[in-house]
């Protein structure tokens, strides 16, 4: 036992000066809870090696036409979401990816804020996120001061009706390719969140603009406000300067047309910001270096940028974070 925790430390310290560690596969289990619109499915990823400690849950909500599968690269698309089991091991972080339900469409999502998406479905969605953290806490060891929710498309946009309605159980929120709604079924928000915005500026299904989201093949999915009206809805709430620190992030690929600039509105990690990552002829999906999309999904998405990890970026800005942060005075 002596030799295999020196063989740890080792390899940890190894980790720490190369930056390289290796990589463990997390630990992907399946669940249900019992809701009133019927069992309701989503999978688990937790670290390999057991623990009794509480840990960060990240919720991660896939988008509309989605799953969970998806989510966690147990499906044919090889979804980039997939990225988040390296950061379950790596951190020791729990995250969830729940199933959302059928639209009348035929298309699984989720019930958020848009008052003009007749194609949602009409779950209390709420509700169930809000059943899948007490699940976490009380089963899977969650730790209720870090709990976070990231999602892409129509999953972002129930990150941002979870942010509005669960907003006090919630130590950040992440949103990718996703906007405040035009016409909204819900309240104003009233409850200042740390919260990530990334978003392309060539984004044909929820333009960054704001207006009309979907295309000729999806249509019924209501509108939004911009992108930068977005961000300033809960950059105001959260009592931060106007002036953003600005930075562009390095390429990877000179010759790639896609980049990032990064807009981070108050300057402490582990207190509120929001941050923006404007990713400059991206298209609707998520920026990954490890976790490419295919030629197809490219041609009906748009580009996808490589010089960040979206991953790594949330879990970045999620990890210092706690429930209950105040905006400065």
């Amino acid at each position: 036992m002596r030799i295999f925790q020196l063989l740890k430390q080792t390899i940890s310290a190894v980790c720490a000066i190369a930056a390289v560690c290796p990589a463990y596969a997390a630990a992907i289990s399946s669940g249900e809870l019992a809701r009133p619109e019927g069992a309701r499915h989503y999978l688990l990823g937790q670290p390999a090696q057991a623990s009794d400690a509480k840990l960060p849950l990240v919720i991660i909500l896939h988008g509309h036409g989605g799953s969970a599968a998806m989510e966690f690269g147990r499906d044919k698309i090889g979804d980039p979401a997939a990225a988040w089991l390296d950061v379950v091991e790596r951190e020791h972080v729990l995250v969830l990816a729940p199933d959302g339900t059928l639209g009348n469409d035929d298309k699984r999502g989720w019930n958020d804020c848009r008052a003009d998406a007749p194609t949602n479905p009409k779950t209390d969605d709420v509700a169930f996120i809000g059943a899948l953290i007490d699940t976490a806490i009380a089963k899977y060891h969650a730790d209720p001061q870090r709990v976070f929710i990231s999602g892409i498309s129509n999953g972002g946009g129930m990150a941002y009706r979870a942010a509005i309605e669960l907003g006090p159980r919630l130590a950040g929120v992440a949103v990718l390719s996703a906007l405040m709604p035009a016409h909204s079924l819900c309240a104003a928000p009233t409850h200042a969140l740390p919260l990530l915005v990334t978003h392309g500026t060539a984004d044909k299904i929820a333009p960054y603009a704001g207006g009309e989201v979907g295309h000729w093949l999806m249509r019924g999915r209501g509108s939004g406000v911009s992108v930068d009206e977005s961000v300033k809805i809960w950059r105001e709430l959260a009592h931060l300067p106007a002036t953003p620190q600005v930075g562009a992030i390095a390429k990877r690929d000179p010759a790639a047309a896609s980049s990032v600039i990064r807009y981070v509105w108050g300057s402490d990690p582990a207190q509120l910001q929001v941050t923006l990552l404007k990713v400059d002829q991206g298209g609707h999906n998520q920026p990954s270096i490890s976790h490419r999309l295919t030629w197809l999904w490219l041609s009906l998405l748009g580009a996808q940028n490589g010089d960040i990890e979206f991953v790594d970026e949330a879990w970045r800005f999620f990890k210092d974070k706690r429930v209950g942060l105040a905006p400065p005075a």
